[in-house]
């Protein structure tokens, strides 16, 4: 998928709670995503030499992200990796423009942002609940994941939290499709390694 020039825009790393209040979250474009464990505790499986050997609860954890456009209209996945605390992967949010979309306010991208509107899309959050927001889908795939892994009685326990970040740029796009791919090697250095704090 090409990124539209117009979604260059001015935006940091940070965590969900932190986020851009005129940008609505289910406005079409690419995000990149990180969910750690609670504690950091390594439920997923583990690395060896440079591959990751995923566990139970992380072979859960892929399969139910390769899902996801399954539930969730208009979703397509970019590269994704399933670390021993943490997961990485690309969501991107492709609405359909058409005229009726645009007049209801089901579509946006970045333009949207040029509008005279005094309209806050951050402060409505919350009253989109159901529809295609990277935190709808986020939150889905954090319970689903929980919820099988309990099932089959594996311990497993998400941060409550996320990382996201909009991708402004086909540089971008690729930089981090690289690093998600080459995560498992250059785990030694990783920023979300911790001790091994398995179960």
């Amino acid at each position: 998928m090409k990124i539209n020039e117009s979604r260059k825009i001015q935006n940091k790393y940070r965590i969900s709670s932190i986020r851009a209040q005129w940008w609505d979250y289910g406005w079409n474009g690419a995000y990149f995503i990180t969910i750690c464990t609670q504690d950091r505790r390594h439920y997923f499986g583990e690395i060896r030499n440079n591959k990751m050997i995923l566990s139970e609860v992380g072979i859960i954890a892929d399969l139910l992200w390769h899902q996801i456009p399954m539930h969730h209209k208009n979703v397509e996945l970019g590269d994704f990796v399933v670390m021993p605390n943490h997961i990485h992967g690309i969501l991107i949010i492709d609405k359909k423009s058409n005229i009726n979309d645009i007049q209801d306010g089901e579509t946006g991208n970045a333009l949207s942002l040029l509008s005279e509107s005094e309209s806050n899309p951050g402060a409505q959050r919350f009253q989109n609940i159901g529809k295609n927001t990277i935190s709808s889908i986020v939150g889905s795939y954090k319970s689903a994941v929980t919820k099988h892994a309990n099932r089959l009685g594996y311990p497993h326990q998400w941060q409550k939290l996320f990382y996201d970040n909009i991708i402004r740029s086909n540089n971008d796009y690729q930089r981090i499709s690289d690093y998600i791919v080459s995560n498992p090697e250059n785990w030694g250095k990783d920023k979300f390694k911790t001790g091994d704090k398995s179960k």
